[in-house]
């Protein structure tokens, strides 16, 4: 044990635990404070973890050390740490809130709200600039640049969402809902994409557990059975199921191991199951790798580093511990296998979902899916016997005899595994403590101005080719006097820019094998080197040759431009990989044989050449080339070439570099070399003490003309003052007239004011009078209407009294008239009762 800090930390080192951390509550407290969630940042050598109080630390696994970087005081629930800004993280919080903090700074970021429970995952797009939140109800879209919520996605309550994250390499976004449905949605717009069909046969998983490849093109999903459902996301499909143990009867945590020679596409999955062991299985193969946890020592939650070199887990007992992949397996840092398979194709009908079994040992064939009639084949890997080409045989189990019959079908190397087969074929021994010997050297003095000579718009490419012919010259004393060496190395440094101890190994390793016998003759071009080339031509193509010696066309100007710069000048990026994947994969004189190749291919335009500026001009720029063509070619005069003029019986076999030591280089003329460095270390040291000679005198005359013009500024000034001086007096002056002239503005506005002030009370007072007049026109206006309404009042009274006279009037008559028939009717019959 190794205490970093009594009471908080300790760390064991074992073979494939890189460290064990335990949090205790004090010194002197032996509890536990459980950790609780980790997460990795996009480099892999250090990540984030907070524990049951809320403490955030940060655990550098390169240096082995940490630092405490937040005390929140609330668990956390989830963690992100591959933002946009990568001194930032986010931590959801127990009361559903998400803290956006600084790890530099520890100054607290933004704050976002909105959850209504707990938060169990973040996602972050692979841009930093958006995160998924995820609890059980609900997901939300957060904006990290201004920390507003752009989206929220409600479910019904029978549904609840497991998780929704960004799909990685994909403008889209996955959601995993509980029950069994995964919808993908673009994350602009948020439109649906599609969904994964739910499988009707079999029993239902009911998802809990999600993964993604770092291609974004397999997803893992598992849940409450010991079946891992393998979807294709491009086309939709359910292509595999495999069967996990007995042991495991529910799936709590997956994660994809990333490999460096897969190009994201992940052979190696995790499983952690509820028995806390984390199996590790190739799900091509099935094959159970190894396993990580115990019954006794089980695991709760773990996360596997970006670049698939650490696993932090989160142990049950509360302690967190680090394991070492590459101890662990060293399948991981294989390349997939087979590189060649053989196609099948299926009956009409078939599924192409596969259930394996998953076993320790050799994998079991493929068994049937429940419900479905599956006729399958597994593709098998042809057996190499141990005693077949004992000679050929290469690290990690790539053949070289193999190597070349690929090679020579399909003319090149896969670009996927082209930069491993090229460090296999060469054997590179990756001598760190060597490399780090030469560049702590610095740079060498040869190539301190080699920006100049050799300007390059990338300033990562122009340090790291100056890096590696640094470390070379400190190799050997000739690699500072070459002034070809940066044509040489510049094509390995773009293509290793990434590596600097690769490509340091891959430019010596060509120089000790293909550049043979070079320096000789140094400072000279290899006139051996030439004349094997030379001699060659002169074989397949006595023509062309005899019309170079007709136009004064030597070897130095047709083969050596080509070796100096490895055909760079001359072919296209594609073209220059194709031809060193053959080059790389034969004897060391092919590149020899590649060049007369080149030249006879293009014997044609060449034949038509007279002039010296023409054949110059032919081999220092791209013509009308056709590889294939050329590589047959120098596969052909490889064969042809008779053995007393073939480059092989003077050329060596391939040798790879020494491991802990690179090898002495002194195939040069040493006196030529060494006269030159100290006639450049003279030259320097005289160029030193003029230049410094020149400083003091420069010193001396920038002095004076310091005094000078000190002096000159002084009496500059002194004038600058007094004309500042009286402009300023006239300045005063003006200000005074001016204020004179304003004082006389503003009293005639005064005036001007009082006038228009009178005229407008005059205004009011007459509007005032004309209103009053207007007023009692309106009230007689009134009153008149008042008075002929009451003589139309009184009109239509009278005339009503007049007709209700009349009606009386007529009444009467009517009255009158009735009276006198009854009085004749009287007078009638009184007189005749007198008659009677």
């Amino acid at each position: 044990h190794r205490t970093l800090l009594a009471g908080y930390f300790w760390v064991v080192d074992c073979s494939h635990i890189v460290v064990t951390v335990v949090r205790s509550a004090s010194a002197y407290q032996s509890k536990t404070v459980r950790f609780l969630q980790v997460a990795f940042d996009t480099t892999g050598e250090s990540f984030l973890a907070g524990d049951h109080h809320g403490n955030i630390y940060v655990i550098d696994i390169s240096r082995n050390r940490f630092k405490l970087v937040q005390k929140t005081g609330q668990a956390c629930t989830a963690l992100a740490f591959n933002l946009r800004r990568t001194t930032e993280y986010l931590v959801a919080l127990s009361d559903y809130s998400i803290k956006c903090f600084d790890q530099d700074t520890k100054q607290l970021v933004s704050w976002m709200r909105g959850h209504e429970g707990a938060v169990s995952s973040l996602s972050v797009h692979s841009s930093g600039r958006y995160a998924i939140s995820t609890s059980s109800d609900t997901a939300q879209l957060w904006d990290l640049d201004t920390f507003q919520r752009k989206r929220k996605l409600n479910v019904r309550q029978s549904v609840g969402v497991q998780k929704v994250f960004f799909l990685p390499l994909s403008n889209a976004i996955l959601s995993c809902f509980t029950d069994g449905s995964i919808f993908a949605w673009e994350s602009d717009t948020l439109f649906s994409k599609y969904q994964l069909p739910v499988p009707q046969d079999g029993p239902r998983i009911h998802y809990k557990a999600f993964a993604v490849t770092q291609d974004g093109k397999t997803l893992a999903a598992g849940g409450r059975s010991n079946l891992i459902h393998l979807w294709c996301l491009d086309s939709q499909q359910l292509f595999r199921v495999i069967q996990m143990p007995p042991k495991v009867r529910t799936v709590r945590h997956i994660n994809f191991l990333p490999d460096s020679f897969d190009g994201g596409s992940s052979q190696v999955l995790g499983v952690l199951s509820q028995d806390g062991v984390m199996r590790f299985i190739n799900i091509h193969t099935c094959k159970q790798l190894f396993d990580i946890g115990s019954c006794d020592d089980a695991i709760t939650s773990a996360a596997v580093c970006p670049k698939g070199r650490h696993i932090a887990a989160v142990m049950d007992n509360g302690s967190l511990r680090v394991y070492n992949v590459q101890s662990l397996t060293q399948e991981t840092n294989k390349p997939p296998q087979p590189l060649v398979k053989v196609v099948t194709t299926n009956k009409r009908g078939d599924s192409s979902c596969l259930k394996m079994k998953v076993h320790t040992g050799a994998v079991q064939r493929p068994a049937k899916t429940s419900g479905r009639r599956i006729q399958t084949k597994r593709l098998r890997t042809p057996a190499v016997s141990a005693l077949e080409d004992k000679e050929n045989d290469m690290p990690d189990a790539l053949n070289k005899k193999r190597l070349r019959t690929l090679l020579r079908t399909f003319g090149e190397y896969p670009e996927k595994y082209r930069m491993f087969i090229w460090r296999s074929l060469l054997q590179l021994p990756e001598n760190h403590a060597a490399f780090s010997s030469l560049t702590d050297k610095g740079v060498h003095s040869a190539y301190l101005c080699l920006h100049e000579r050799y300007p390059i718009k990338s300033h990562r490419l122009q340090r790291g080719l100056q890096r590696v012919l640094s470390a070379l010259a400190h190799w050997s004393s000739i690699f500072g006097e070459a002034e070809y060496l940066p044509l040489v190395a510049f094509p390995f440094v773009k293509l290793f820019q990434n590596n600097p101890l690769i490509c340091f190994e891959v430019v010596a390793t060509v120089i000790v094998n293909w550049c043979q016998h070079w320096f000789e003759y140094f400072p000279n071009p290899p006139l051996n080197i030439l004349s094997m080339a030379e001699n060659v031509l002169a074989h397949h193509d006595k023509e062309l040759l005899q019309h170079f010696v007709d136009c004064g066309v030597t070897s130095q100007l047709y083969a050596w431009p080509l070796l100096e710069t490895l055909f760079t000048e001359v072919l296209t990026r594609e073209e220059w990989l194709k031809l060193f994947d053959n080059i790389f994969t034969n004897h060391p004189s092919f590149l020899l044989m590649a060049v007369v190749a080149y030249v006879t291919c293009c014997r044609a335009p060449l034949l038509l050449c007279t002039h010296r500026q023409d054949f110059e001009y032919f081999f220092h720029h791209r013509n009308t080339l056709d590889i294939s063509a050329m590589l047959k070619e120098a596969y052909r005069l490889m064969e042809t070439t008779p053995a007393d003029l073939h480059p092989s019986s003077m050329l060596s076999d391939f040798e790879p570099l020494t491991r802990d030591q690179y090898p002495i280089f002194n195939k040069y003329p040493t006196f030529i070399v060494e006269y030159q460095s100290q006639e450049r270390e003279r030259i320097r040291q005289q160029e030193v003490e003029y230049l410094r000679e020149r400083q003091a005198l420069q010193d001396l005359r920038a002095e004076a003309v310091r005094q000078q013009a000190e002096d000159e500024a002084w009496y500059t000034q002194q004038e600058l003052l007094q004309e500042a001086e009286e402009q300023r007096r006239r300045i005063l002056q003006q200000e005074e007239n001016k204020l004179a002239e304003q004082r006389a503005r503003l009293g005639a506005m005064k005036r001007e004011l009082k006038v228009k002030e009178l005229t407008l009370l005059d205004a009011a007072r007459r509007r005032f009078l004309k209103h009053q007049q207007n007023q009692q026109k309106i009230e007689l206006n009134r009153l008149d209407d008042e008075i002929q309404r009451k003589v139309t009042l009184r009109a239509q009274e009278t005339a009503a009294a007049m007709q209700d006279m009349e009606v009386r009037q007529m009444e009467l008559d009517a009255q009158r008239r009735l009276f006198e028939q009854v009085s004749a009717c009287h007078s009638q019959s009184f007189s005749q009762q007198s008659v009677v």
